[in-house]
């Protein structure tokens, strides 16, 4: 083996570890809310529960149904509460490979996508979930009994939580732009027309067909673009942060 292949195949070994150790802790996450699985399932469905008629209850179609769904989302939410672990096993991965300055940078923005991401599926679940919900529980056709499969809803909640967490995510992918030299904040400012209409394909596109929960994304997505914009103005181009590095090295 040459002394080449060496240091490829350690970081292979490497990020095999990281895998591993990231598969553990969502296992290990699960083990501890297995036991809560139809709890949890109730916590996810209350915001429909909470405005079905009287008369009407969520169902089973499925034979196993009543089973696998609660574990899917459990399965689902162990991945969700070790995000943190996931991003600091990326983060031991990659950052030996950074300068200090980067170090400085990429920290914080991993500390803060998992902070937006865990808000996008607050506001999914605490302003969407109702608004969304009420509307179309109270539309429904005379003589129409609302009774909403568990494994369809699952499904559809699933969709939303991802949407929103990802959509949340836009100021960090802004500041990374910026950073990177891709495009500069006087540049995306004179685009915002463009990005006005793109949240609203992104909403349209991300969301189930329905205008509540298209324009419930599409709006906090342009909220949050006009965030990531002020906020990269306060990072340089990676070029320049290179070109002061070096500068500050050169002996006077």
């Amino acid at each position: 083996m040459t002394s080449e292949q060496q240091p490829f195949i350690s970081h292979l070994i490497e990020l095999r570890n990281r895998l591993l150790r990231i598969v553990a802790a969502v296992i290990i996450v699960f083990c501890c809310l297995v036991y809560f699985a139809n709890d949890i399932y109730f916590w996810v469905s209350k915001p429909l529960l909470d405005v079905l008629p009287d008369s009407s209850s969520m169902i089973a179609t499925g034979v196993a149904a009543p089973f696998l769904t609660p574990f899917k989302l459990t399965m689902v939410l162990s991945f969700f509460v070790a995000i943190p672990v996931v991003l600091h096993q990326i983060w031991s991965f990659i950052a030996p490979g950074l300068y200090k300055h980067e170090k400085r940078l990429i920290l914080p923005l991993l500390f803060s996508s998992s902070l937006l991401f865990y808000a996008g599926i607050a506001f999914a679940y605490f302003v969407v979930f109702p608004l969304a919900f009420g509307f179309f529980t109270q539309i429904a056709p005379e003589g129409v009994t609302i009774a909403t499969d568990i494994s369809s809803y699952l499904d559809f909640v699933l969709k939303i939580f991802f949407a929103f967490g990802l959509a949340f995510e836009i100021p960090v992918a802004i500041i990374l732009m910026v950073w990177a030299g891709v495009t500069t904040a006087k540049k995306l400012t004179e685009k915002r027309p463009y990005v006005v209409v793109g949240v609203f394909v992104l909403g349209m596109l991300l969301t189930p067909p329905d205008i509540i929960s298209q324009t419930l994304l599409a709006l906090p997505m342009w909220f949050l673009f006009e965030v990531g914009v002020l906020c990269s103005r306060f990072y340089q181009p990676k070029d320049t942060e290179d070109d002061d590095l070096e500068n500050e090295q050169e002996p006077s």
